[in-house]
């Protein structure tokens, strides 16, 4: 009896959690089509009465802010802040995963404790370097600080940990070399680990804030996020043209999460079983 008072009471807590997460999601899908005057209905018309694409127009007409080309710039920037961090910290994790050389315990160490330190802290001497460069308002400036992550080598080396030296050995054993045995043995067999980070990666730059407001100061060259904080000042009575632009913001990182999903979870399990 109590276990089955305990299944209950877990459900109905999930169940309360869920409808907290849920409702916000469902009120921004609604509050998008419609139009100004429907947005302030009390009680709340969850679905429109007269459904309206008026904020979706609107919002990719803007004057003052290219919204489709921000849009893509976020794609563009989103896929390379994925990509390449992704490859280069997984080759530093292969390295210190299963190549022995000098120095390798001390400098993981060093790697993880660049973890201790805030991105708030290393902002202004990162703005100082890029201004020093030149590379201020660049994409360049934009996605060097984001070229490699400790945490993605920390992360999938666990992975890589947990692969039979076995496969290195034979494949070392046909003369494979140590790039082939990289590309061709161990990026298939740390497939989890490594949609698991890109999930990471992608989540990370879409949404990036912060950084780009740093870098970025022509207004062809923002990122969607700089272009709905843009509308947050200048559109705050229009409740549905903010909808609008968050919902387009979040149809990407949903399609990218259900595509890696599967990958996801034995990712995550796996990635902390050896240290």
């Amino acid at each position: 009896m109590r276990k089955v008072l305990g299944k209950v009471l877990f459900y109905a807590f999930i169940s309360i959690v869920a409808f907290l997460v849920i409702v916000p999601f469902l009120w921004m899908i609604g509050t998008s089509f419609k139009a100004r005057e429907a947005t302030y209905t009390i009680p709340i018309r969850w679905i429109p009465e007269r459904p309206s694409l008026e904020a979706y127009q609107a919002i990719f007409s803007l004057t003052n802010v290219n919204f489709l080309r921000a849009t893509a710039n976020s794609f563009f920037l989103s896929f390379i802040m994925t990509v390449f961090p992704l490859l280069s910290s997984a080759m530093a994790a292969y390295a210190f995963a299963k190549i022995e050389f000098r120095a390798k315990r001390i400098l993981f160490p060093l790697f993880l404790a660049t973890m201790m330190i805030p991105a708030a802290v290393l902002m202004v001497p990162n703005y100082v370097l890029l201004n020093t460069l030149g590379l201020l308002n660049t994409y360049t400036g934009l996605l060097l600080p984001s070229l490699c992550s400790a945490f993605a080598i920390f992360f999938i080396r666990q992975f890589m940990m947990s692969v039979d030296n076995a496969y290195s050995e034979a494949a070392l054993m046909d003369g494979a070399s140590w790039l082939r045995i990289f590309f061709s043995v161990m990026m298939p067999l740390t497939r989890p680990a490594l949609m698991t980070m890109g999930l990471f990666n992608f989540m990370g730059a879409w949404n990036n804030f912060m950084w780009p407001l740093v870098v970025l100061y022509n207004r062809d060259k923002w990122t969607l996020q700089l272009a709905l904080g843009n509308m947050g000042n200048q559109f705050g009575n229009f409740n549905h043209y903010l909808m609008a632009g968050a919902l387009v913001s979040l149809v990407p990182i949903v399609i990218v999460y259900l595509v890696s999903q599967k990958y996801v979870e034995q990712g995550l399990a796996i990635g902390g079983l050896k240290a």
